[in-house]
């Protein structure tokens, strides 16, 4: 799986690659601020623009793997209390009133 999933970036890395390959005439770059750039090879935007997609991508997938990653240790650490509170059960309790245990169902 890892390595069709490689080959899948490859090929896609080459298409875009060709794409900008075929599209090589100078363009002019406009930013925000009336900053531009004259005659810039529209290859260069187009590989700049990808490389902004992946890392923006990258970034996006990162931040899932880190909140997937603080929920599986919140829930390993809810289980390990769990399981201490199976293995050291606390006797001083009181006594158990059955309705607090499973409740009646309505007659």
């Amino acid at each position: 799986m890892r390595y069709l999933v490689w080959l899948l970036r490859l090929v896609i890395f080459i298409i875009v690659l060709l794409f900008a390959l075929k599209n090589t005439a100078p363009v002019d770059v406009g930013f925000f601020s009336d900053r531009v750039l004259h005659q810039v090879p529209l290859i260069v935007v187009m590989l700049v623009a990808f490389v902004l997609g992946v890392a923006f991508g990258l970034l996006v997938a990162f931040s899932a793997v880190l909140r997937r990653r603080r929920e599986i240790n919140r829930l390993r650490r809810e289980l390990s209390r769990a399981q201490d509170a199976l293995a050291h059960p606390q006797t001083g309790s009181g006594p158990l009133i059955p309705e607090t245990v499973a409740p009646l169902a309505p007659l």
